[in-house]
Formats: structure tokens, C-alpha cells, sequence
């Protein structure tokens, strides 16, 4: 049976630490997924749906963005993802009662664990101004209240409407339809804190931002590199795909400031041997210091270059350009340098380079290791160049594998939710809706922090995410939020940015992936693309937590005609009565999606095109693939100082905290700890067990406090530090962002360390 929520928040004054694990998944996480799937939902209701998780007939799981192969488990979940379905399916409500017991200034004092674990919302919350709690209001006046501030703004562009990776491909076209026909570009998305460096830097250099790889390609690849990613507890189910790769002969380096139990050994829950021994995935652990991987690959491409028969000269000739000016940055890349950004050996290095030559087919995985730095974008370039020389882009088993957050967040972006479209989708959207959409670039979210910082942005509609938790410079950003007019968040479940809002908020409450979408012409499905270019169908099999929930795509249709009126031509009531209108549009708007419905209805669904790996074409600028020769980057730090990443703990799927236990990492009962290397807290005199204030220091002068962290002895790479989001985003600047894609450097934030 399932259980109540807690009442009050867990006291996490005291964690416990025990040694780190050395692999991952087995029986503990059946366990654990099997506890807090009953705690959530109860025997019957967690059968029921987890067995529809990632099916061909279900709905795809609303945690991470990795695909499914075409032969399915009947399990095809890993304990994060049913722990993000548990969350969603729960039984547990949020009612106007609860908001009249609980006035913001109460929720303000939550934590995120404890806002989660209430339970589903089940109606239209507003705050009134001056008002100190939510109270329940209609769907019409909710609409009446977002029309009357939106027509009031001076100009479109006050307004930002943002996105959440979860949101489908249906709901996504409609959001941003309705934002240019509102008038502004202003349409800021979780990919720009995560992995908009990856898209700008292979945007450059394949002239594709995303990436090139199928899950048959790691299955064929003979190296693999996982740089700057936790699979173990980001992306679980990757593990089973390292997995078959190695029992296919296949190498593995890992490349992490971190040890994680994940790249040591898997211990596989499909299969009873699996369970009991499992597979070590690691060949080579390169523990390389926060910040140094541009260094590191920089001196592989050099060495590469400069080994006799290495470089695929017919490919460098047919397909690439700038070939020279690379080879002439990286004859200097110097042995000591690179050993000093990366805090490798040489033996390491050299082992690493063997590895590479040996390989005739290599891919690349990353994720937010290498995209939140300040030189994040010129550091997956140098990715790119090592894949380049050796001709593996476009070939089977080779390529790069940015390995995306969030369930649909390649979708969205896919779908035109990006502050700065290409003028080609803004002119095929155009045509087809008879509309004239707004040419300027809008905000991203840091920009749109700021914009609402400075006044010049009055309105945050968010559809899902939790805005306040995932960006930096809390303090900032939520000064920022508060001087907006009106935030509007459309949510399944509670979460901090419901406690931090403008002069007046709402809260409109939606379907989740899990719920049955009845409209008016039937039962609907949505869409859904994951990390590897696959678009197929999602269908939800539970009743709806409550009758006053709308779906996404009604939300953005209801809101369009009470915003635009009788001034707009499109059929928005068409689209919210039967997606499939929806997907006729995409079709002809968005190159890929051409007979969308039928393709759409396949149990398997659809590839979409990628020229890079399908033809070994390069739409770039210069119609080749283009090496890159940034100068090398590598973080500094003054001395009694640690350079700090953030991350996340196994209990927490981005800014959603399951539980306050770090199982791999030997950490239970709280979140607010800190990673120091053993030799590191000695020269600083941080005892193990002790408390201290984290103050982060940028070249603004400002003071970043983050206040009582438990110090953890723990074996990260030597002058690095770790700790757990969002905790620590009040440590980030603002201003503090990578060149080129201006995602928060979240992973280098120099830190000093004073007594709590």
C-alpha cells in the first residue's frame, strides 16, 4: 500500500558516510526501486505501470533521453526511471487544502525533497497580489489572468516563455508557435544550461547539433570514451549498452575527476549472473582534474598527428577543412602543461593514445563534465578534431554521443524551442501558418535571468521544470523572478520555483506521461524524440490524478485563443481536439518529419536524418567537417582554494531529489556535503566529519555563501571538489558562462572553504 508524505522536512544535519561502492545496479537497486515504487504507488498501480515503461505500447519514461533498442525487456526501466515514474504515478494529491494550510512563506521554507514528495496537483492554483497563499481558481479566469498581463506588456519581448526537456514534440511546436505569433523569440529551454555547448560546438564542426550515433554503434564501436558523464546514475540503462559492447570486444575509457561505481563494474538486474558477478566496464580510468579535458585531447590529436599512418588522409582530404591550422596548434600542445591542467601521468596518457590507435571504430560520450566550463565549447571541438582525424564520423560503430538529460529535451529543440532559430524553420513556419514571426534572437536563460533582473522581462510562463532550482546565482535569480508581474508554471507535482514568484502566480497542473490524453475526437498519443535522433509514440495508461487536469498541448491551445483571439487564424481548438492536426503541421514545417502521422504509428517509430552519419555530408558553412585550433584552456586556482563541480546524488533526477541517499558514493540521510581528496582537506585543515561554509570567488568580488556542508573525505581528483545541486547553485555566478553557448559554468567554480 502506498504511503502518506512526510509532514515535516527530514532533519539532515548529520549524514552518514560509509566507503564508496565499486559497482553498480544488482540486487540493491530492485530493491530500492521496488521500495519506492510501493511507497508512491502500491503493489498493483506500480505492476500496472511499470510494465508499460519504454514499451512500444506504453509511454516513454520521463527521466533521461536514452533510447530503446528495438527488442525490449519486459523491464525496460532502470531504478532511476522508476523511481521518476513512482514520482509521477504516485497517489499521493496536492489539494486546495493543502495551500490553505500552507502559505508561501511556508513552502518558501521547504525543501525540494519535501515539496516533491506531496504528491500530484490536482488544480488551478493563482496567487493574488498582495495575496500569501494559493488559492483555486478556474481554467477560463487562469487563461483571463495570463491574456490580461501578456496584451498589457509594452512590447512581446517582455515575456519568456521556457521549456522543460519533458514536454513533448507536440506540445513543444505548439509553445513555440504560440510565443512568434505572440511576437518574441524569447524561448529559453533546460538545454541551455546543459547541452547547448554541445550543439554550438557541433554545429561548427559537423554541422549537425547532435549526435551521430545509434545504440547499434556502440554495440560495433572498439573504443569508447565516456567523458565527464556518470552513466551509473544519470543514464543507468547506458550501462547494459557498455555492457554488450564489451562482451563484443569493445575497449572503455572513462575520463572523470570522479571514480564511479557505475564505470566499474555493472552488475546487469536482467540476468541472474549478471546480478551475481557483473561486468567491469572500465579498461582505463583517467582521473583527470575539473577543466582539463581540452588539454588532454589536444595532446592526443598532436600525438596522433605525429604517429606515421594514424591520421585517415583520404577522409581529411574528401570530407574536412582547416586540417592545417590544427596540426599547427597542436604541434604545441607540451607534455607538462597538459600534465599539470589534467593532474594525469604520462604513462596514462600514453596507454590512452595506444588505445585510440588500436581503434578503428571510436565514439566519444560526454555530458555535463565537458559542457560546463567556460571553454566547454572549444573542448567538445577538440573532441570532434580526435574523431576527425581518424575518419570517425559517418562510419559504423564511430562517432560523437553527447548523451542528453532529459526524456525529450533533443525534441523540443527539434521543434523550434530555440532563442536563435535558423531563418529557414522561422520561413517554412511562416508559410504554413500565415504568420510573420519575429527575427531578432530572443533571450536564453541566463539572458532571461538577467532580462528579469533589469525589469526588461515581466512574465516567465515556464511549461514544467523548476526553473528556480536549476539555474545559478540563486540568490539572483530569485530577486529577479520577483520583480516580474506574473509567473506562470505548468506542473505536475510541487517544486521550489512554486514558492518564488512574481506579483502574482499560477499554477496550472497537467497530464503527466503516465496519464490517459482523452480529447474531444478520442484517446491521443504524443511524441517524443530520444538522444540518439529516434521519434516514437508515448501513451499513458493510468486515469488522470485529477478531472481538473489539461493536458500540455490544451494548455498552449486555450492559451493561444484567450491571448491572440479572434486576431489569430490558427485552428488552435483543431489542435487541442486531436494532436494529429499537430503532426500534419510538423510534417510539413520540420525537415525529418515527413508523413509524421503514419510514421508516428509504427510500434517502432522513426529515425530521424542525419547527414553527417547517414551520407558523410557536413552542412556547415564551408560543406566540410571543420577541425578546430582554439588556444587551450584549463581552470587556475589560487592556492587554499579547490575547484568545485556540481553533480548530482543517485536519489535526484536533475532537480528532482527522490531521497536524500548517495548509495554509490557511501553517503545517506542529507545532501549538504562536500567532496575533498583526503590530501587536499589535509593541507586545508578540513577534518573529515567536520562542517564549513562554502564561499565561491569570481572576478566580480561578490560573496557566494553556501552555508553548513558536511566535509567527506573522498577520492576525487587532487585540487577538485564535489557537491550536490541545487544546493550549490547559489555558488554559481550569473555571469560566470561557457564562450559561444553561454550555458552556467557549473562545473569550475573556485571555492574556499570557512568554518560554519
Amino acid at each position: 500500500m502506498a504511503t502518506k508524505p512526510p509532514t515535516g522536512d527530514p532533519v539532515q544535519d548529520a549524514p552518514q558516510v560509509t566507503p564508496p561502492k565499486h559497482a553498480a545496479a544488482g540486487l540493491p537497486a530492485i530493491g530500492h526501486t521496488l521500495r519506492i515504487a510501493q511507497e508512491q504507488m502500491g503493489l498493483a498501480r506500480t505492476a500496472r505501470t511499470l510494465l508499460k515503461v519504454n514499451q512500444k505500447d506504453g509511454f516513454d519514461c520521463p527521466g533521461c533521453a536514452w533510447p530503446e533498442g528495438d527488442k525490449r525487456h519486459t523491464a525496460e526501466f532502470c531504478e532511476n526511471g522508476a523511481k521518476a515514474v513512482a514520482e509521477e504515478a504516485t497517489l499521493r494529491r496536492v489539494t486546495p487544502e493543502f495551500f490553505a494550510a500552507h502559505p508561501l512563506a511556508d513552502l518558501a521554507t521547504r525543501s525540494g525533497y519535501w515539496l516533491g514528495q506531496q504528491g500530484r496537483i490536482t488544480q488551478p492554483m493563482y496567487l493574488p497580489e498582495s495575496g500569501d497563499r494559493y488559492e483555486a481558481i478556474s481554467w477560463e479566469r487562469a487563461f483571463e489572468v495570463i491574456a490580461q498581463e501578456l496584451t498589457a506588456l509594452d512590447s512581446p519581448d517582455e515575456a519568456l516563455f521556457y521549456t522543460s526537456g519533458r514536454t513533448s514534440n507536440e506540445a513543444a511546436f505548439l509553445f513555440q508557435l504560440f510565443a512568434r505569433e505572440f511576437g518574441t523569440n524569447n524561448l529559453p529551454d533546460c538545454s541551455n544550461m546543459c547541452h547547448e555547448s554541445s550543439g554550438s560546438a557541433l554545429t561548427e564542426t559537423i554541422g549537425i547539433g547532435k549526435g551521430s550515433v545509434s545504440l547499434e554503434d556502440l554495440h560495433q564501436a572498439d573504443l569508447i570514451i565516456v567523458a565527464g558523464q556518470n552513466p551509473g546514475t544519470n543514464h543507468p540503462r547506458m550501462l547494459s549498452a557498455l555492457e554488450k559492447a564489451k562482451t563484443a570486444g569493445a575497449k572503455i575509457i572513462s575520463v572523470n575527476p570522479l571514480p564511479e561505481a557505475g564505470m566499474e563494474r555493472f552488475k546487469n538486474p536482467q540476468t541472474p549472473l549478471g546480478m551475481l558477478r557483473g561486468t567491469a566496464l572500465n579498461d582505463l580510468f583517467l582521473q583527470i582534474r575539473i577543466g582539463g579535458d581540452q588539454a588532454l585531447f589536444r595532446l592526443l590529436n598532436k600525438l596522433v598527428i605525429e604517429t606515421e599512418g594514424a591520421t585517415d588522409e583520404a577522409f581529411i582530404h574528401e570530407h574536412t577543412h582547416g586540417y592545417e591550422d590544427l596540426a599547427a596548434a597542436a604541434k604545441e600542445a607540451d607534455w607538462d602543461e597538459t600534465l599539470t591542467a589534467t593532474g594525469l601521468t604520462r604513462p596514462e596518457i600514453e596507454r590512452a593514445l595506444a588505445m585510440v590507435l588500436a581503434s578503428k571504430r571510436t565514439i566519444v560520450c560526454w555530458a555535463m563534465g565537458l559542457t560546463q566550463h567556460k571553454h566547454a565549447v572549444a573542448t567538445i571541438r577538440e573532441v570532434v578534431n580526435l574523431l576527425l582525424l581518424r575518419g570517425n564520423i559517418g562510419r559504423p560503430g564511430a562517432g560523437v554521443c553527447p548523451v542528453r538529460g532529459h526524456s525529450n529535451v533533443q525534441g523540443d529543440r527539434t521543434m523550434g524551442i530555440f532563442e536563435r532559430p535558423a531563418p529557414a524553420f522561422l520561413d517554412a513556419l511562416d508559410k504554413e501558418f500565415g504568420i510573420t514571426s519575429p527575427r531578432g534572437h530572443g533571450y536564453d536563460v541566463v539572458r532571461s535571468i538577467q532580462a528579469m533582473r533589469d525589469g526588461r522581462a515581466k512574465v516567465l510562463f515556464a511549461m514544467g521544470g523548476n526553473f528556480v532550482g536549476a539555474t545559478p546565482d540563486t540568490e539572483v535569480t530569485e530577486a529577479a523572478i520577483r520583480r516580474t508581474a506574473l509567473t506562470v508554471h505548468v506542473s505536475t507535482k510541487l517544486n521550489r520555483s512554486h514558492a518564488v514568484t512574481g506579483r502574482r502566480a499560477l499554477i496550472l497542473p497537467t497530464l503527466g506521461r503516465t496519464d490517459k490524453d482523452v480529447q474531444a475526437s478520442g484517446r491521443q498519443f504524443v511524441t517524443v524524440e530520444d538522444s540518439m535522433g529516434m521519434v516514437h509514440a508515448s501513451r499513458g495508461n493510468l486515469a488522470p490524478a485529477s478531472p481538473h487536469l489539461l493536458s500540455e498541448p490544451a494548455i498552449v491551445a486555450r492559451m493561444a485563443r484567450a491571448v491572440l483571439g479572434s486576431a489569430s487564424a490558427t485552428p488552435w481548438e483543431d489542435f487541442e481536439r486531436d494532436y494529429g492536426a499537430v503532426r500534419d503541421r510538423i510534417a510539413r514545417v520540420v525537415p525529418g518529419f515527413e508523413d509524421f502521422n503514419a510514421r508516428a504509428a509504427r510500434p517502432e517509430g522513426f529515425r530521424l536524418p542525419h547527414a553527417p552519419r547517414d551520407e558523410r555530408r557536413f552542412p556547415t558553412k564551408t560543406g566540410r567537417a571543420n577541425f578546430t585550433a582554439a588556444p587551450v584552456e584549463y581552470p587556475r586556482v589560487p592556492p587554499g582554494r579547490l575547484l568545485l563541480q556540481t553533480l548530482r546524488s543517485h536519489d535526484q533526477y536533475n532537480t528532482t531529489i527522490y531521497g536524500l541517499d548517495d548509495r554509490y558514493r557511501g553517503i545517506t540521510g542529507g545532501r549538504r556535503v562536500v567532496m575533498v581528496n583526503p590530501a587536499d582537506a589535509a593541507e586545508l585543515g578540513l577534518a573529515d566529519g567536520s562542517y564549513t561554509d562554502l564561499v565561491s570567488e569570481w572576478k566580480d568580488g561578490v560573496e557566494r555563501r553556501a552555508p553548513g556542508f558536511r566535509v567527506v573525505h573522498y577520492p576525487t581528483a587532487r585540487g577538485c571538489a564535489a557537491a550536490y545541486y541545487p544546493e550549490t547553485n547559489v555558488l554559481v555566478p550569473l555571469d560566470s558562462t561557457a564562450d559561444t553557448s553561454n550555458t552556467p559554468a557549473s562545473k569550475s567554480v573556485v571555492v574556499r572553504f570557512e568554518p560554519a
